[in-house]
């Protein structure tokens, strides 16, 4: 494995778990009827790369897991999020690792 994947791998990891963080404020914020987190904040961190922490989030906390506009939203980040992972395994997306990573 390159320096490059486990450097994205484990930014999944950390971005995924802060996603998931945020969710639990959240749903903790909702029950005694505190300040929220915005929605496009949830949608953000998951188009970051957070999504698998929010879906853990969605399952185990059921928060966010009902309100349809919410995850038609945040289903079309997830698709976003992949199409880029696969394009970055593409020629043109190796160019832009090598940009970003320095070769790594």
């Amino acid at each position: 494995m390159t320096v490059a994947a486990i450097l994205i791998l484990a930014g999944y990891a950390l971005i995924s778990l802060l996603t998931l963080i945020v969710y639990a404020v959240d749903k903790s914020a909702a029950r005694k009827g505190g300040r929220r987190v915005r929605e496009r904040t949830l949608h953000l961190l998951a188009l970051a790369g957070g999504w698998p922490g929010a879906l853990i989030a969605q399952r185990l906390l059921r928060h966010k897991s009902r309100k349809q506009p919410f995850r038609a939203v945040f289903w079309l980040t997830v698709v976003l999020n992949c199409a880029v992972c696969v394009w970055l395994l593409t020629p043109y997306g190796g160019v832009m690792q090598r940009a970003v990573f320095g070769g790594a």
